[in-house]
């Protein structure tokens, strides 16, 4: 992917538009990043823009980055698009395979 010349939707409350890293980071470009999701930890492409719905060719650079960490980092996955905790925010997960939550992820991994 070229850079990237469009303006994108920026929302200040929004956790994923922050890009704060505060888990490991496998991947970033002009159109997204991939790190280690903080609850679960699976790798989570996000996009660059806030919304829901990506250009299509943007959504399959995505899915082609994340398929790539995923084979890296679990090897036998499925890639999980529901967006649970942030529904405004185009995200998705890659899971290993027969499971849900990577290595130390889970309830117990967020301390409040």
């Amino acid at each position: 992917m070229g850079a990237v010349t469009e303006v994108r939707a920026f929302d200040d409350g929004c956790p994923l538009c922050e890009a704060a890293k505060i888990t490991p980071w496998h991947h970033e470009d002009d159109v997204c990043w991939i790190a280690d999701c903080e609850i679960c930890a699976t790798p989570m492409v996000v996009w660059r823009g806030h919304g829901t719905e990506p250009p299509e060719d943007e959504r399959g650079h995505m899915m082609a980055q994340l398929v790539r960490v995923a084979q890296t980092n679990l090897g036998a996955h499925w890639i999980d698009g529901t967006m649970r905790n942030i529904p405004n925010h185009f995200h998705a997960h890659a899971r290993p395979e027969g499971g849900f939550f990577g290595p130390g992820g889970g309830p117990g991994r967020v301390v409040g």
